[in-house]
């Protein structure tokens, strides 16, 4: 998805915007999770940007999505840019204390 919102309208309020936003970006993200992954993935995972502009886009976390659509109404941006794009991920191990001690040892 890339995507450029507009938070004006002359009939619907900002909030309202705001919220079909959320739901729009939301359906998304639980339709690219709905694909079937390939057999060398664990998950799906994204590569998120959010920016005033395409141009001054910058990469965002997942989670920081509703937080950066909250940040362009409150500063009362017409319009702000969201590209989101899925990707396959892959799990890596987690380290623990235990394993570390052993291999400083």
């Amino acid at each position: 998805m890339r995507k450029t919102f507009s938070l004006t309208h002359e009939k619907i309020k900002t909030p309202r915007l705001v919220d079909a936003i959320k739901h729009e970006v939301k359906k998304y993200l639980k339709r690219e999770r709905n694909k079937q992954l390939p057999a060398d993935a664990d998950f799906w995972d994204f590569d998120c940007r959010y920016g005033a502009t395409k141009e001054t886009a910058d990469v965002i976390h997942v989670s920081q999505l509703n937080k950066s659509i909250d940040d362009a109404a409150s500063r009362e941006l017409t319009s702000f840019y969201l590209e989101i794009l899925a990707k396959t991920g892959h799990r890596t191990a987690k380290t623990t204390d235990s394993d570390e001690e052993q291999l400083s040892e």
